[in-house]
């Protein structure tokens, strides 16, 4: 959370501390009391809120993600306790789907590699032909909100769109494909807009990869855990995919074993979500909801 929302939440609220992860574990383990009389929670959906955690807290009435994530707050919990879950569904959509098309620009252009052999005086020897986007097949796993942002931005580009849900939507222009293995055989381009979460997880694995192809590219603006880490490293390092770019990676921070070495490997700090009008925006409906609790007021986007 930026410094200047950390302030104003502080200065509406004086009695809010805002521990990093380390602190807020320190803080479990050795000053229960200190726990006792914590009413709300402001997490988001990979750091989330465990049962274990929510026992910790018997004072506890609120629980807001900051953003639209939600997949490790677990909501059973919350709702057994009576304790209210919120989110910010939709407020970084735009930008996400922006992001996801920098990202597949970025990788089948190979700008960060062209970038890096210019500046290094490296002009004429890097001045290979690259794959186009215009004309190109995009699969995209999951067509909530985002996948139709980014669906509508790569139509710009003439591409052709196909998708796979649980259930088809038909009221949209494209096709939808039954499972991601006959997604990935179909496509040129890859992207993961799903949600994360039991799921989904290893969604993405080496089969998937191996129907993707040697010129096929996958982009991931979802979460890490959709991808089998190990499975993506080794398809790019045997070239059994063209190349990767991903705003989220399984551990983060953490790099997976030679992801430094691989000029086909794209990699950005999950900013995805990450614009001034886009923090604002999810700012807004934590403070709102945070007014609302504490006035006994309705919360918006309550989810338990």
């Amino acid at each position: 959370m930026a410094a200047p929302f950390v302030e104003e939440i502080q200065s509406r609220w004086p009695m809010a501390a805002l521990p990093d992860a380390a602190a807020l574990e320190r803080l479990a383990r050795n000053s229960p009391e200190q726990l006792a009389g914590v009413r709300v929670v402001i997490t988001n959906g990979s750091t989330g809120l465990s049962a274990a955690q929510m026992d910790a807290l018997p004072a506890l009435r609120l629980v807001c993600s900051y953003g639209a994530g939600y997949e490790n707050i677990n909501l059973a919990a919350a709702d057994a306790r009576g304790v209210a879950v919120t989110h910010a569904p939709g407020v970084n959509n735009a930008t996400v789907a922006d992001h996801a098309l920098a990202l597949m620009l970025a990788c089948a252009r190979g700008l960060p590699a062209l970038d890096r052999a210019v500046k290094a005086g490296h002009w004429l020897a890097h001045r290979m032909a690259r794959p186009a986007v215009h004309g190109k097949r995009l699969g995209i796993v999951g067509m909530g909100n985002i996948g139709a942002l980014i669906a509508r931005r790569a139509a710009a580009f003439d591409m052709e769109i196909a998708y796979t849900t649980r259930g088809a939507r038909p009221e949209l222009p494209y096709r939808h494909v039954p499972d991601v293995l006959e997604l990935a055989r179909a496509s040129d381009y890859l992207v993961l807009a799903c949600p994360g979460g039991a799921a989904t997880r290893h969604l993405v694995n080496a089969a998937v990869l191996e129907a993707l192809g040697s010129k096929g590219f996958l982009v991931n603006i979802a979460r890490g855990s959709v991808v089998d880490t190990a499975a993506l490293m080794q398809a790019l390092e045997r070239r059994t995919i063209a190349g990767a770019a991903l705003d989220v990676i399984e551990d983060e921070p953490a790099l997976p074993p030679g992801a430094a070495l691989l000029d086909t490997l794209i990699l950005t700090p999950h900013i995805s979500g990450r614009s001034p009008e886009a923090q604002l925006a999810q700012h807004e409906v934590l403070l709102a909801n945070l007014a609302a609790h504490f006035a006994g007021g309705p919360l918006r986007h309550a989810l338990a």
